[in-house]
């Protein structure tokens, strides 16, 4: 399990885990600080694909399923002896929308709380615009065509970092464009409540069908800043709070 998740302060007395999956092309260092600003009540872990980090000699997962089965197979223990609660920032959104669609169907059990942040809904035309789109070939296109179509941040304008979130974000990408989803009128997967957050000054997401992936109740934040919004201090604080009294208030 060490190498799928990176936890900074394990809590096993803890009532319920927090699943944290990053955008395409992230790690684990931010996400997995947030393990020390919860309280006691919610343990943090934070997904950690393989091709990164501790895991950089292994070779990139080549479609969504792989992902899924990996997470679903190494977490089901955990998954199956408390509740859990699933964040997911941009790409992060798809995978853990992914997980929890295949955790519902193979196992029956499904989150206390889905929070979604900075994507397009997975029913949208925003999103299938993102999924048949083509990867530019050169560099610099590509990172262009990530600020377009992924959300407005800051390129890093050293030359390693920059080639490092290319080759890690082309991958991710490819694994985005695997995932797919369909709703039907009779299939509604999820009976949480939905949480979705956004910048203010990110692009214009695609996000009220976000609504039809529950019978629960769904709940729409945005928050100052572009696509990392999350990362400010201030938004943090208020998103740990608020991902705090949604999971107390589940009912667990």
């Amino acid at each position: 399990m060490e190498k799928l998740v990176a936890c900074v302060q394990k809590r096993p007395d803890a009532l319920c885990r927090l699943i944290c999956f990053p955008w395409a092309g992230g790690g684990t260092s931010q996400l997995v600080q947030w393990g020390k600003l919860f309280n006691d009540s919610i343990e943090v872990f934070c997904i950690r694909l393989p091709g990164r980090e501790s895991r950089h000699e292994e070779p990139f997962a080549k479609d969504m399923t792989s992902v899924v089965n990996e997470v679903a197979s190494v977490l089901l223990k955990e998954f199956q002896e408390k509740p859990f609660a699933f964040f997911g920032h941009s790409f992060g959104s798809y995978m853990s929308l992914a997980v929890a669609l295949h955790l519902k169907e193979m196992y029956g059990l499904e989150p206390v709380h889905l929070f979604f942040s900075s994507a397009h809904a997975p029913n949208s035309a925003g999103h299938l615009i993102l999924k048949n789109g083509t990867l530019p070939a050169d560099d610099d296109d590509f990172l262009t065509c990530m600020k377009i179509f992924g959300g407005n941040y800051e390129i890093p304008q050293d030359e390693d970092i920059r080639k490092n979130m290319v080759v890690t974000s082309r991958a991710d990408t490819i694994v985005f464009q695997t995932f797919s989803f369909e709703k039907t009128e009779k299939n509604t997967p999820f009976s949480c409540d939905v949480t979705y957050f956004y910048g203010s000054d990110d692009k214009i997401y695609d996000a009220q069908g976000w609504r039809e992936l529950t019978c629960g109740d769904t709940s729409f934040y945005q928050l100052p800043g572009d696509h990392f919004f999350l990362l400010k201090p201030s938004n943090e604080s208020f998103l740990i709070k608020h991902i705090t009294r949604c999971i107390e208030n589940a009912g667990l």
